[in-house]
């Protein structure tokens, strides 16, 4: 709280409390001032004092915590599953490295991509036939709010467009989605009836004939983010 946060994906301040009390056990450990706190609980009661363990020049948190499968049927957490949202977050920060290891299995996988969401269409593209080779790209920021925008048409018939608000798949669409879907509409009629394409007695193209084919990343990262329901959908 109180703007810690430049974007977040969390509206109510209340994941970590969530996590504790699903828990049979949690343990955090916090590096920051030149020292290391840690703390333990358990099915969200507190079950050791804030104790200063010595000196540190790292900083960061880690959070250790067991799952209660008296609440949970299932608590054998999927690789794939997590490693899939772990890539999705790196193409969606670019510069950011998301590890994840797994000892059950000896699994590990590092992302890293400077390249962003333009690596994140060329990574759904890779089975495909892109009709242009570089991929389309736009990043832009006014009043902290943030757009960026990753595009490449395939010779496919199929549109491929997934939208995220703050990190979160918006697989309902929203305002970024509609904003971006008239925008390509108008930008590509104008440019067909500027370049003689589109002849004035022509009908313009409408947006489905525009978006087939093309594969598209649209992020956008508001401070402020209006999402409609707990589930973020939209």
């Amino acid at each position: 709280g109180g703007g810690g946060y430049k974007v977040s994906g969390g509206l109510h301040g209340v994941g970590a409390s969530v996590v504790n009390a699903l828990s049979t056990r949690m343990e955090v450990e916090v590096r920051r001032n030149g020292k290391v706190y840690t703390q333990a609980y358990e099915r969200g009661k507190t079950v050791t004092p804030l104790i200063e363990q010595g000196n540190t020049r790292k900083k960061g948190s880690k959070t250790t915590f067991w799952p209660d499968p008296a609440i949970f049927d299932d608590i054998v957490y999927d690789y794939d599953t997590l490693s899939r949202r772990f890539r999705e977050m790196a193409f969606l920060n670019k510069g950011v490295k998301i590890s994840i290891k797994d000892d059950r299995y000896k699994n590990e996988d590092v992302f890293y991509y400077e390249g962003g969401i333009k690596q994140y269409v060329e990574y759904l593209n890779k089975s495909k036939n892109p009709i242009h080779k570089d991929i389309i790209y736009f990043e832009v920021t006014e009043n902290n709010r943030e757009a960026e925008i990753a595009i490449q048409y395939t010779d496919s018939y199929k549109e491929n467009v997934a939208s995220y608000a703050n990190n979160i798949k918006t697989t309902e669409g929203g305002f970024h989605l509609q904003g971006f879907r008239a925008a390509l509409t108008r930008t590509i009629n104008a440019y067909a009836r500027k370049n003689n394409i589109l002849k004035e007695k022509d009908e313009p193209f409408e947006s489905d004939d525009v978006r087939e084919g093309i594969t598209a990343i649209v992020s956008v990262k508001l401070t402020e983010p209006q999402f409609e329901g707990q589930t973020k959908a939209k």
